[in-house]
């Protein structure tokens, strides 16, 4: 239970970060947040009883520049929300896909790279979108900065997390 994730929002509501239940508590006894969203149940000790945090705010305004993503495998997957961007299906068993393919000049760029599964990846195999009589569902794109990377394995069970989440259903 102390494991479970805690969505972070800096003291302007704007998602921060996703932490333990055990550091999130700790930032509410300390207070340095509060909780706004409460998960179920209640922690209690001898002295003290506190409602489960599901999601916290800071008390002080944290200036973190946003880092950009690196192009990984994951970070693709997660851009394209683990659907093949050929056929449509979603799926966990995906390959990447350059667009236009490295022997022809294309470059391992966030734009060149997306997300195939393995029967739409044979089919188009070393040629162009257009070259194989595929079309693209979305045009690829350098992701934006913000959390949803972060909060996408907990989307399922976080719905709570929702409304703090610019572009969680986008």
């Amino acid at each position: 239970m102390l494991s479970s994730a805690v969505l972070v929002l800096n003291q302007n509501y704007e998602p921060l970060n996703v932490c333990n239940m055990h550091r999130a508590v700790v930032l509410v006894w300390l207070e340095k947040a509060e909780i706004l969203e409460n998960g179920l149940g209640q922690i209690t000790s001898f002295s003290v009883s506190l409602p489960i945090p599901s999601v916290i705010r800071l008390q002080h305004l944290i200036h973190r520049p946003w880092h950009q993503r690196k192009l990984t495998r994951h970070e693709v997957f997660i851009r394209d929300r683990y659907t093949c961007q050929y056929c449509g299906k979603q799926m966990k068993d995906l390959t990447l896909d350059h667009i236009i393919p490295s022997h022809q000049g294309g470059k391992h760029t966030w734009d060149n790279v997306t997300s195939a599964c393995k029967k739409c990846n044979h089919r188009k195999a070393g040629h162009t979108p257009e070259d194989a009589g595929m079309r693209l569902i979305k045009k690829p794109s350098r992701p934006r900065g913000g959390i949803y990377h972060l909060a996408y394995p907990y989307i399922d069970r976080r719905y709570e997390w929702k409304k703090y989440i610019r572009g969680w259903d986008s």
